[in-house]
């Protein structure tokens, strides 16, 4: 099945849901652990239904889910990849919980949502993802895995993605790690400004609100991450 665009993912109207990174997420606020539970029981049938399934964490406080497909076509001119990403059958689910929610009497928390990974400026991903394939997840799999990058990516989830941006190899040695922070697009202007009022400099703005370079002051950088192109039309 085809991936969607930022656009289509826009258009179609999931006020309780944010495309973050590779898929689209939710949380909804519940008062017990029992409540909880219930909610991912019936929507657990509505996946069985669709023969699709959201990634889901829960406590007594909140529900979150991810919806994306390991499936996903993605084309570059004649070639074809299989990538995750969010695709029709995503958006669907999507309407159907936020639906089952909603016969819960559940509230939705699309600011709360977030998304950290790993970036690693490097000239010579394909020689080194291998280390990190198996350093953060122990499979060589992970290597490539959902994308037709060398970027590694966890198939359980149980750590963040590690993608790899560009870097001269005459590089010196200065800060090659940051985390990128994916955010809803009504709460970026608020994070950011929250981590200069604790001391961090914005450092390159030059395409926010997409992206934004922060800097602690040692200098380290961080990213606040929005996907505006699927961000919920007013």
């Amino acid at each position: 099945m085809d991936m969607l665009s930022g656009t289509q993912i826009a258009e179609a109207g999931l006020a309780d849901w944010r495309k973050l990174a590779q898929g689209l997420h939710a949380r909804y606020l519940v008062d017990g652990f029992g409540v909880a539970a219930r909610f991912v029981a019936a929507v657990a049938e509505a996946g069985d239904a669709l023969g699709h399934h959201p990634r889901v964490s829960m406590s007594a406080r909140q529900v979150d889910l991810k919806l994306s497909s390991d499936d996903a076509i993605y084309r570059d001119g004649d070639t074809e990849h299989v990538v995750e990403w969010v695709t029709a059958k995503d958006v669907d689910l999507a309407r159907r919980i936020t639906a089952i929610a909603a016969e819960h009497g559940l509230t939705a928390d699309p600011g709360a949502v977030s998304v950290i990974e790993l970036g690693l400026d490097t000239a010579r991903s394909a020689t080194i993802a291998p280390v990190w394939a198996a350093l953060l997840t122990g499979d060589a799999a992970a290597q490539g895995h959902g994308s037709p990058s060398d970027e590694i990516r966890d198939a359980s989830g149980r750590v963040p993605n590690l993608w790899f941006g560009d870097a001269d190899g005459g590089e010196s040695a200065s800060q090659r790690f940051h985390l990128e922070v994916y955010v809803a697009p009504e709460v970026a202007e608020q994070r950011i400004a929250a981590a200069v009022a604790a001391g961090g400099t914005v450092v390159d703005d030059s395409d926010a609100p997409s992206l934004t370079v922060i800097a602690d002051q040692d200098g380290n950088t961080g990213v606040v991450c929005v996907d505006t192109s699927a961000a919920p039309q007013s």
